[in-house]
């Protein structure tokens, strides 16, 4: 039997993260990197580059970062151009923000670096989808050296003073750490329908709908029978699938439901968790918005 197929429109974001200090948080993800504070209630902050949310940060003081366990790889912000992701570069230079990596992926350039708790964070562009390699084994994805002064040259000439990410920035894919790969496999592609694109040997997997590169990855380098992170610490709370309309959000819902997993209802979208016990919102562009 085939696996139910998901709208090329499917799209993920935002992401919600525990914090341990909420100004310093702020004050990184504005300054450092390009978002903008929309508003702030209740020790949490809610931040977009225009009217969306795209990332959600809530403050528990005092709370620790646990490592071997499953949770936030990182969450990935796709910005609009070559030129964009050039200038997120530079101004992340001019700022002292230390980059982690960089990686030439074929279908994209991206920049890895991580928030003040440690959480995961990847900048990138993606290629023209016309330029993507497939050959017998599906979609070609390498992790390259990146030619940083060829991105560079992008934005030598004229230099525009740094506003922020731009408006046609998402949340471009998700990567989460997992327990049991077969496992999150079956939950993501057998279940809620995401494309299986291709593999990274036996560790790691990475699907999509619509044909993109990834819209979730998934691995086990925190270890096989990985434990969830105790309630409290630093990392994913929980990130948000959406689908287009309520019709498409329904028959996910019921898959779901169908599979036997527990389902929780809310005025905002669907809560559900994968087998590795991170927390998802199913969603549509009617209910999309946690705020």
């Amino acid at each position: 039997m085939s696996s139910p197929a998901l709208d090329p429109r499917t799209a993920i974001g935002p992401v919600w993260l525990t914090i341990s200090n909420l100004r310093d948080s702020i004050k990184f993800y504005d300054e450092s990197l390009g978002f903008r504070l929309r508003y702030e209630e209740a020790g949490t902050a809610f931040l977009g580059v225009g009217s969306a949310d795209l990332l959600i940060l809530t403050e528990i003081p005092g709370a620790v970062r646990v490592l071997g366990m499953t949770g936030l790889y990182h969450f990935a912000i796709l910005l609009p151009t070559r030129r964009d992701l050039a200038r997120s570069l530079q101004h992340l230079f001019a700022t002292g923000t230390r980059l982690q990596g960089a990686a030439d992926h074929l279908v994209s350039e991206a920049l890895y670096l991580a928030d003040p708790d440690g959480n995961g964070i990847e900048l990138y562009r993606d290629r023209p989808k016309q330029d993507w390699i497939h050959d017998s084994s599906g979609l070609r994805m390498t992790t390259d050296p990146l030619d940083l002064n060829s991105l560079l040259l992008e934005c030598k000439e004229p230099r525009w003073p740094w506003l922020g990410f731009p408006p046609q920035t998402t949340i471009g894919h998700i990567h989460l750490q997992v327990a049991d790969l077969t496992a999150a496999e079956g939950f993501y592609h057998d279940v809620l329908g995401f494309d299986l694109v291709t593999r990274y040997g036996r560790s790691a997997s990475f699907l999509s709908a619509g044909g993109y590169h990834h819209h979730i990855a998934i691995n086990t380098w925190a270890g096989a029978g990985a434990p969830p992170p105790p309630p409290g610490s630093i990392g994913l709370r929980e990130f948000v699938v959406k689908v287009p309309n309520v019709v498409d959000l329904g028959k996910l819902v019921a898959r779901v439901s169908r599979s036997g997993i527990p389902v929780e209802e809310s005025p905002t979208g669907v809560l559900v968790r994968d087998p590795s016990q991170n927390l998802l919102r199913l969603t549509s562009e009617e209910t999309a918005n946690l705020s």
